[in-house]
């Protein structure tokens, strides 16, 4: 499930180079929110299950910066966390490639946040804006006895 998707202008959207960040507010593991660094890059079309998707494209500037795109879909709390996965993290290597406004989108990358290990650990949560209605299933999903 690999693809180029087209990153596009968001209302609200400011630019990576941009000195003057936005402060984020993402949903957290455990509850409650958490106000990071960074802001809404764009938007990022693909599709998905045969159909098409957007999906929210975020910059990152606490936490090792760059790209982030979280997103959950019909497999999570079931074949997957119910929080969702990161299918882009610069942060974390999770970074297939881009040329000027492509972006590589690949699913079977898609990585289960830290947070599926632990509970002590904090992780953002993918936003309403990104839950997929369609099954992805590629990438790293839950074993069988953890589901």
């Amino acid at each position: 499930m690999q693809a180029l998707g087209q990153l596009h202008e968001a209302d609200g959207a400011v630019g990576a180079g941009d000195a003057e960040l936005a402060v984020l507010e993402l949903n957290i593991s455990g509850g409650g929110f958490h106000q990071v660094g960074g802001h809404l890059l764009g938007l990022v079309d693909d599709a998905v299950g045969g159909a098409p998707q957007r999906l929210a494209v975020y910059w990152l500037a606490d936490y090792a910066g760059g790209i982030f795109i979280p997103f959950r879909d019909a497999t999570s709390g079931d074949e997957s966390y119910g929080a969702g996965r990161y299918l882009w993290d610069s942060a974390k290597g999770a970074d297939l490639g881009s040329e000027a406004d492509l972006l590589t989108l690949d699913f079977n990358y898609a990585y289960h946040p830290s947070c599926v290990q632990d509970p002590r650990w904090s992780c953002p949560l993918a936003p309403q804006e990104n839950w997929l209605p369609v099954p992805v299933r590629a990438g790293e999903r839950l074993p069988e006895g953890h589901r």
